[in-house]
């Protein structure tokens, strides 16, 4: 895998959802040129699902009609994973990276190189949380990260935050993670999450009070983001000139 050793990290606040992924893609064509330099966007969605490769809307278990009540957007995208919420109140994370080796061709990255950089993402959202005091672990076969809830007689594993992502042809990463800070849960209860039957998604407001904001955690993830990957990061509040927010 390629060495990271810059990255300017967006804070971009609430963004619809299409407009992010529009952003991700431009971004992601300028990394691959040389143009732009490699680049984590974080920000909130308002209510939405995205669905997947390995999803499918049978995952969707509220009707069409209180979707639509509820002004949920729903995306099928070409990221890996199954279905998942993204909604205020949760921090997402897209990461714009070269990741393939220099001199590398090919329409996959290889395996090894595409499973570490998925437990990379794991690690940086792990060590923020225990930052926060909450223990949080990884569970074998299972992407995304993982704790046991509070003062429950059996701890349970629950998921606190997922992960999906796509690497190009060119080697850029697109897609990325979502960590609950304090999202309104009732919307996990539209789908099944991850198409996992029986998972059940938490968020840091259980653990926190108050909890802090979505904006705090992005400067924390951003910190352990630069320590996991090795690089220099230099955090912005807008996008670079040219581009549209």
């Amino acid at each position: 895998m390629e060495t990271i050793s810059s990255c300017l990290i967006y804070w971009l606040g609430e963004v619809e959802y299409q407009q992010a992924w529009d952003l991700q893609n431009l971004l992601a064509e300028q990394i691959a040129a040389g143009k732009q330099p490699p680049s984590l966007l974080l920000l909130e969605h308002p209510h939405t699902y995205t669905i997947g490769r390995r999803g499918g809307r049978e995952h969707i278990l509220w009707s069409e009609e209180e979707i639509k009540r509820r002004g949920i957007a729903v995306f099928e995208v070409d990221r890996g994973g199954d279905i998942t919420y993204h909604g205020p109140g949760q921090l997402v994370g897209y990461p714009l990276l070269p990741l393939a080796s220099a001199g590398w061709q090919g329409e996959r990255l290889p395996q090894a190189d595409f499973v570490g950089y998925v437990r990379k993402l794991e690690e940086v959202l792990i060590r923020t949380l225990v930052y926060y005091g909450i223990e949080a672990y990884r569970r074998e076969g299972l992407t995304g990260v993982w704790v046991n809830k509070p003062a429950e007689e059996v701890s349970l594993p629950v998921k606190i935050s997922s992960i999906g992502v796509k690497v190009d042809a060119k080697g850029v990463s697109r897609h990325g993670f979502a960590l609950n800070i304090q999202p309104e849960m009732v919307y996990w209860q539209g789908i099944i999450p991850c198409g996992l039957d029986g998972v059940q998604m938490t968020a840091m407001a259980e653990w926190l009070s108050p909890c802090p904001s979505v904006q705090q955690v992005a400067q924390e993830v951003s910190r352990f983001f630069e320590a996991v990957f090795g690089c220099a990061a230099e955090w912005q509040t807008a996008l670079p000139a040219g581009l549209y927010r």
